[in-house]
């Protein structure tokens, strides 16, 4: 006999979701089925739903009528019969990646890599990727999903699952850390730090070793909140106030700082992206995960003469979930500083409307079935 689940789905773009009766996932194979607990909410989700096809045309989002939602965390209720390591009951977090699994970016762990590479619940990255939304068609606004067990991070019994869904934003900024190399002792520039991105990549340049955070907004009252985490690490500065590059060479003898994050949104100005990108010191690293859309014009010479480099970074990998996972479980990495707006499925459309009402980073939203 068939069993259902409500979920909420969207329809046509720019119209609201609705609240559908939908066929219960059943785990098969090397999948497991997660009965949801919370699933957290993009905070431009409703200007990308409305928008994303004019956007970004080139990255689709999945045929409609779709479940959405990104970051979801619950409890596993059933495994396939090939899992391994995973068991019901377990509390984990759902990560969207989803690849072929079967080329060798996936065999490499990679799987941002891969050619099929696609955010379950939210978008797509080519062509191939509604191969993908076919096989799992559950984002997290729902009471289960199916989900492939390598996209399953075990999460320690000290974070709760309204904690567990930031890991994909706190996982983008700790991804793109890493690939800044060896970071204790160096001094980083935050571009968009106040934000939900840019607070996590706070968090874990502080727990990582950067001896002196340049934080970068626009809000001073939030600017002022991020300093208060580490006054001693962290200098802020809006860009109401001037020049980014002007202000961080200011405070470094003219030099610039080591490394650069730029954690800005998809409607943020490139003029700002530009300006945060000369505050770097010859021979600097930048790593941009903001979204920001649209054509950087770009001194290729610059690049060249003061040796930069630029480099563009997607998400993370499970194991690096794991790593976040374990940090959060030592105490290395603090996430009592987070406040919620939760709301149930039932008011999602609200909920969507809702969004950025709250203070900055310091708030993530979510929806609980």
């Amino acid at each position: 006999m068939t069993e259902w689940m409500r979920a909420a789905r969207m329809h046509a773009v720019g119209q609201p979701m609705t609240i559908d009766r939908v066929e219960l996932p059943t785990a098969r194979g090397t999948d497991v089925v997660v009965e949801i607990k919370a699933c957290g909410m993009v905070p431009n989700l409703g200007n990308v739903l409305a928008n994303w096809p004019s956007w970004c045309p080139h990255l689709p989002l999945p045929q409609l009528p779709a479940i959405f939602g990104l970051d979801p965390a619950g409890v596993i209720s059933e495994v396939g019969d090939q899992v391994i390591g995973l068991s019901p009951g377990d509390r984990v977090y759902v990560s969207p990646v989803r690849s072929c699994g079967a080329c060798p970016a996936c065999h490499s762990g990679q799987r941002t890599k891969c050619g099929h590479f696609t955010f379950n619940g939210y978008f797509g990255f080519q062509e191939n990727s509604q191969t993908l939304y076919d096989m799992y068609p559950h984002g997290g606004f729902c009471e289960y999903m199916r989900a492939p067990q390598y996209a399953i991070v075990k999460i320690p019994d000290n974070m709760t699952f309204h904690q567990a869904t930031r890991l994909g934003y706190m996982g983008t900024a700790y991804s793109a850390i890493k690939k800044c190399g060896v970071v204790s002792g160096k001094s980083m520039l935050i571009n968009g730090c106040s934000g939900t991105l840019g607070l996590g990549a706070l968090l874990f340049a502080l727990a990582m070793g950067v001896t002196r955070i340049f934080g970068v907004g626009r809000n001073m009252a939030l600017l002022e909140r991020v300093k208060a985490l580490a006054p001693h690490r962290i200098e802020v500065f809006s860009t109401d106030n001037g020049s980014i590059a002007e202000w961080v060479r200011s405070r470094t003898n003219g030099e610039g700082c080591d490394l650069m994050l730029d954690t800005l949104g998809a409607v943020a100005s490139l003029e700002v992206l530009d300006d945060a990108m000369h505050a770097v010191k010859r021979g600097g690293r930048i790593v941009n995960i903001g979204g920001t859309v649209g054509k950087l014009p770009i001194d290729v010479k610059w690049l060249m003469d003061e040796q930069m480099e630029f480099i563009g970074s997607v998400w993370f990998t499970t194991a690096e979930g794991y790593e976040m996972a374990e940090m959060v479980r030592s105490g290395t990495i603090d996430l009592s500083i987070l406040e919620y707006q939760v709301s149930p499925l039932e008011k999602i459309n609200e909920a969507i409307s809702g969004v950025s009402s709250g203070r900055g980073g310091f708030t993530s939203y979510l929806i609980e079935p």
